[in-house]
């Protein structure tokens, strides 16, 4: 039987890559960790996958910014490729580091594909430190394939510069009118506030974006941490052992490409 395959990008100083691996495979994928260097020397491997994913750490330890110089490896090197693989239909992911590539190439930080210029960006929590903690996410989009519009979701955070910010509030609502985003933080009941409930004082509570086709997603916390159930905090006292809301993020991608893919 055809399998789903994930091309899990490495690079130095990412450091969730066999975690993004594990993840996949608990999907049912076959998932794959290449190095961009080996991708940058042979971009036609590409072509071998369903999924690519951009996953977290502190990709070349962050100089210049978060995620900047990974970005500027994908952008000089990989721009046509990546806009093959969105065309084909196939599915990118990008998760806290790897949600800082995607829109620091433009993938998620433009407003359209006739605008070339990027109008979002992800900086500075405003807390001035590193946040690590766990956090209620409301599902916000229709579109995006990764996630379950109707199914509020808990997970890990962990990152210095999560703050989505936006040239104008004209970005932020051509964004929400077209459904691009996908994740907003809340509370357990639901409610929007400040910290710590939005964690790093992201515009509009906002933690997740994904593209026009709903089949790029990037997002802040990090879903490879909550794949099962022993990694919430309280398990011991959770009534619903069956549930780990991290792995959805990644069945629904896996489901998506066996369906439309194979």
């Amino acid at each position: 039987m055809a399998q789903v395959k994930v091309l899990v990008l490495r690079a130095a100083g990412i450091n969730c890559d066999m975690e993004t691996e594990h993840a996949f495979g608990l999907a049912g994928a076959l998932a794959q960790r290449v190095h961009i260097n080996r991708v940058i020397e042979r971009p036609e491997m590409l072509e071998d996958f369903h999924i690519m994913v951009f996953p977290g750490g502190f990709s070349y330890g962050d100089d210049v910014a978060a995620g900047k110089i990974l970005a500027n490896q994908v952008t000089h090197h990989l721009s046509d490729r990546m806009r093959d693989f969105i065309a084909g239909g196939k599915l990118i992911l990008g998760i806290c580091n790897g949600f800082q590539v995607l829109v620091k190439t433009g993938i998620l930080g433009r407003v359209d594909d006739v605008c070339d210029e990027q109008m979002i960006t992800i900086t500075d929590n405003d807390s001035g430190k590193f946040e690590d903690r766990w956090i209620w996410l409301e599902p916000s989009s229709e579109k995006c394939v990764f996630i379950n519009p109707d199914t509020r979701i808990y997970l890990p955070i962990a990152h210095g510069e999560g703050k989505v910010v936006f040239k104008n509030s004209g970005v932020l609502n051509k964004l929400k009118a077209d459904g691009r985003v996908a994740f907003r933080y809340v509370d357990e009941q639901g409610n929007f506030g400040g910290f710590p409930v939005n964690p790093n004082g992201s515009t509009d509570s906002i933690a997740a974006l994904c593209d026009t086709t709903g089949r790029v997603l990037g997002l802040m916390p990090h879903p490879e941490r909550f794949v099962r159930f022993t990694q919430h905090p309280h398990w011991s006292r959770l009534e619903d052992k069956a549930r780990a809301d991290g792995r959805m993020i990644f069945e629904n991608a896996v489901r998506y490409a066996e369906k439309n893919l194979l």
